[in-house]
């Protein structure tokens, strides 16, 4: 009989906390929405590395992306009319963010200019798109989330073609969030926030999903959000409501949990260092980047080079 075994339980230790010079402790028309009203000086996100090392993340209600060194030092890239959310690197100087007020952006880390990359479907505005993945073949998969939910299940998942052909493949997710690819790319993993679980989603060689089921199952007041892979294919859950990231076997079960201090809200997680062994989580609730070495490097992330821009 198969007993399972207890997740080993280690603390994320601190890396860098955002400055208060950059810090705006005000109300915002995002955190009037979606923190109840709350001041919030800040909402981390997006984790991303560049070549040299450096960490992209986001700052969602103030329409800010920030870039941090090695040594923790934090700069500003861009400041726009925005609520950025996920990104990942279209090449080695462009940004493709999933923007909740505006669609999906792409940003010039060099210049911080920000332009339009896909902003509505056939005319009509996104719900409020929210994380991105790019396969080995340069497709795109994003959620777009808005304010869905169990009580309004609409929230859809789809895939941007390189040639600019736009994908609907899943439109009944309750908050569909962050996404990640399995090694061999043969299957998605979608966080469902609001249903408080992770998705396995299969993708099919002629472009379609099919057997979508549950493939993790958390408890709490905000479920999954950011998702990552690693090199044994387990798969890392940045779970908010919690304060914790789950590491998930082959069969779901949690064979570590990495915590937060108390209060965190830890929403996404990537994988740096020189050799990607160590682990960044956002901690939303206090401005902070923290971190932990783990025994198996992430997945290195495919780019969208040659990813044509829509209208």
């Amino acid at each position: 009989m198969f007993l399972l075994q207890p997740p080993q339980v280690r603390d994320l230790e601190l890396f860098t906390a955002m400055p208060a010079a950059l810090r705006r402790p005000e109300r915002s028309d995002w955190a009037d929405a979606n923190r109840g009203g709350a001041v919030t000086d800040s909402f981390l996100e997006g984790p991303v590395f560049d070549d040299a090392g450096n960490l992209y993340v986001s700052d969602i209600p103030w329409g800010r992306v920030f870039r941090i060194d090695t040594a923790g030092q934090w700069s500003l890239v861009a400041e726009y009319d925005g609520e950025p959310n996920g990104l990942k690197f279209l090449d080695a100087r462009t940004l493709l963010v999933t923007d909740y007020k505006n669609g999906l952006m792409r940003l010039d880390v060099t210049t911080g200019a920000v332009t339009p990359h896909l902003q509505r479907r056939n005319s009509e505005r996104f719900k409020g798109v929210n994380d991105l993945v790019f396969d080995a073949a340069g497709n795109l998969y994003f959620t777009d989330q808005g304010q869905t939910g169990l009580h309004d299940p609409t929230g859809r998942l789809y895939r941007l073609r390189p040639d600019g052909q736009l994908d609907l493949l899943l439109a009944n997710v309750p908050s569909p969030n962050g996404v990640a690819l399995s090694p061999d790319g043969k299957l998605l993993y979608l966080a469902v926030t609001r249903g408080n679980c992770v998705w396995r989603v299969p993708l099919l060689p002629d472009g379609s999903v099919a057997k979508v089921s549950q493939f993790f199952t958390s408890y709490g007041p905000s479920g999954p959000d950011g998702l990552a892979v690693d090199a044994q294919g387990r798969v890392l859950v940045a779970n908010p409501g919690l304060g914790v990231v789950w590491v998930l076997n082959h069969r779901a079960e949690p064979v570590q949990v990495l915590r937060g201090a108390a209060g965190a809200s830890l929403t996404n997680l990537a994988f740096g260092g020189a050799d990607r062994r160590t682990l960044y989580v956002t901690d939303s609730t206090h401005g902070q980047v923290l971190r932990t070495a783990m025994d198996a490097p992430g997945l290195a992330l495919a780019r969208g080079e040659g990813h044509g821009q829509s209208a």
